[in-house]
């Protein structure tokens, strides 16, 4: 069987504010269905760092707020602390960061929690029965909401190849231990001739496994490193790639399977947006977003993860690269994310789909 898919385009032909249209696609993709009166409703989102301008507005957040106070239900924001060195790996600077980038009580009208605690550890096991791991530890809120609407920025990763919902969900929501369990395969390989010691990567390493050595080369200690892949994306000179002890894909199924732990239990009560807008080709986790890969498209919602999974990699692959970007030159039908970061991020959602937590066939209703 299909599943549906709602879509709205950028442009409207009845000149409605895609901030109203976005409500909406809620409402058809089934917000009353999923929400009971008084369900604690978990809107998980990207709050990004400070300096990234690509996650989702809060302007939209409250409208979805407002939808789901509506449907009787009580709504707060979270996210899961990150493994990385940046402005999240703990609840107080995670949240200092998030109402710097307007995620306020005053702005969206809802209360702030960190889905696995002050420092990452409030989380519960949760069993899966994977090809990896037989239960994953998902940060405690987001296991104790009653129901969820899961926000998704689409973008690329460095890593993952591609970022939307299931990355959200499975990778986002597990908590810091979590987060290097799925890591545990990635291991970065330097290129000497390449290297120019300009030391972002020895910044950004959050374990101190690098150093700039003798030879004025970038040196990895493996003892140390746990794969997060963050000096991959931090070397502006591609210096770093990626090296996997078995494969890519053994990253995307173990988000997958992080993912299903969120899932469980929440049948029929989670409802997904994603926004096919500023597609940059990087992780909302950096300090700035480079330019979009492919015009703004539209936002889709349903209550299938897979199948808008598949629709929006499908949106941007059958979209026009646009020029001054990592997506210039590339044409309608051109796998855009694989291009640009060398991994198909495809397997997630074969792997989701393999899971049972839905299904790539869709149909794609368009909504104004």
């Amino acid at each position: 069987m299909s599943a549906t898919v709602f879509f709205a385009p950028m442009r409207s032909q009845m000149k409605r504010s895609m901030v109203t249209r976005t409500g909406s696609l809620l409402g058809r993709a089934g917000l009353a269905g999923a929400v009971a009166e008084n369900d604690l409703v978990a809107v998980k989102l990207h709050f990004g760092e400070t300096g990234n301008t690509g996650f989702v507005h809060p302007i939209y957040i409250r409208e979805i707020v407002k939808r789901i106070r509506a449907a009787n239900g009580k709504p707060f924001l979270t996210d899961a602390n990150t493994l990385y060195r940046g402005e999240r790996a703990n609840a107080v600077d995670h949240l200092a960061c998030a109402i710097h980038n307007g995620f306020s009580y005053a702005t969206v009208e809802a209360p702030l929690v960190i889905a696995d605690g002050l420092d990452g550890r409030d989380a519960v096991e949760v069993p899966v029965g994977g090809r990896h791991f037989q239960s994953v530890r998902i940060g405690a809120a987001a296991v104790h909401a009653d129901a969820m609407v899961v926000v998704t920025h689409v973008k690329g990763h460095e890593a993952a190849g591609f970022g939307g919902a299931l990355k959200n969900v499975g990778m986002g929501l597990g908590c810091r231990s979590a987060k290097q369990r799925m890591h545990a395969d990635f291991r970065p390989e330097v290129t000497a001739e390449t290297c120019t010691a300009c030391g972002r990567c020895v910044k950004w390493c959050p374990v101190s496994a690098i150093s700039i050595g003798p030879d004025r080369v970038a040196e990895v200690d493996y003892a140390i490193c746990y794969g997060c892949g963050e000096c991959v994306a931090a070397c502006p000179y591609g210096a770093i790639a990626t090296q996997w002890k078995t494969d890519a894909n053994a990253l995307q199924e173990k988000i997958v399977e992080h993912a299903a732990g969120v899932l469980t239990g929440k049948e029929g009560k989670v409802v997904y947006l994603s926004f096919v807008t500023a597609v940059s080709p990087d992780c909302d986790c950096w300090s700035f977003s480079d330019a979009p890969i492919v015009p703004d498209i539209g936002v889709l919602a349903s209550t299938d993860i897979v199948a808008i999974e598949q629709a929006a990699y499908d949106l941007v692959v059958q979209a026009v690269g646009l020029p001054g970007s990592l997506g210039e030159g590339m044409g309608a039908g051109s796998d855009k994310f694989s291009a640009i970061t060398g991994v198909d991020g495809t397997r997630a959602i074969a792997y989701a789909e393999e899971m049972g937590l839905g299904t790539r066939t869709y149909e794609l209703v368009t909504v104004d």
